[in-house]
């Protein structure tokens, strides 16, 4: 099923727009406070969140899927918006019920092993989704450079 997409005024969602850089800063910010934590819930919040903001920034370079449905998860929007990103939306998605049990307070509920993974993919899906929109904003460049070709001629 195809979705329609709520495209961003001009400059106000592109690829190197200042929400967007500050997303992908807030998730270095997390993976770095990931990295020196010293409990594993700690580490394992902070790379979820790290994804969170990371996803963020592509659905905010994209523009949020449009429709009737009420609100929606950063993954579900991400779905959408960049399925190529799908099998990290979909592990990240599935790791929001120990977040919100790390955010009850059970601490417990992460192993350090499972810490150190989080994290390990967080770092990864931070990287994929600056691949991701650093290829878009080639292709928009590309796009915009054949404009000017083809206006100029």
């Amino acid at each position: 099923m195809a979705h329609q997409i709520d495209r961003p005024l001009p400059g106000v969602g592109a690829p190197g727009s200042a929400r967007v850089a500050e997303l992908l800063s807030r998730a270095d910010a997390e993976l770095l406070a990931a990295q020196f934590s010293s409990e594993a819930w700690e580490q394992f919040s902070h790379a979820h969140l790290a994804a969170v903001r990371a996803g963020a920034a592509v659905v905010a370079a994209t523009g949020r899927p449009s429709g009737r449905r009420g609100p929606r998860s950063v993954w579900e929007m991400l779905d959408a918006v960049a399925p190529e990103l799908a099998r990290w939306s979909a592990y990240f998605a599935g790791a929001a019920s120990l977040r919100s049990a790390v955010d009850a307070g059970r601490f417990d509920a992460i192993s350090p092993a499972r810490a150190e993974q989080a994290v390990c993919a967080a770092e990864d899906f931070v990287d994929a989704t600056r691949d991701l929109l650093d290829a878009r904003a080639d292709v928009v460049d590309e796009r915009s450079a054949r404009m000017l070709t083809v206006r100029a001629s």
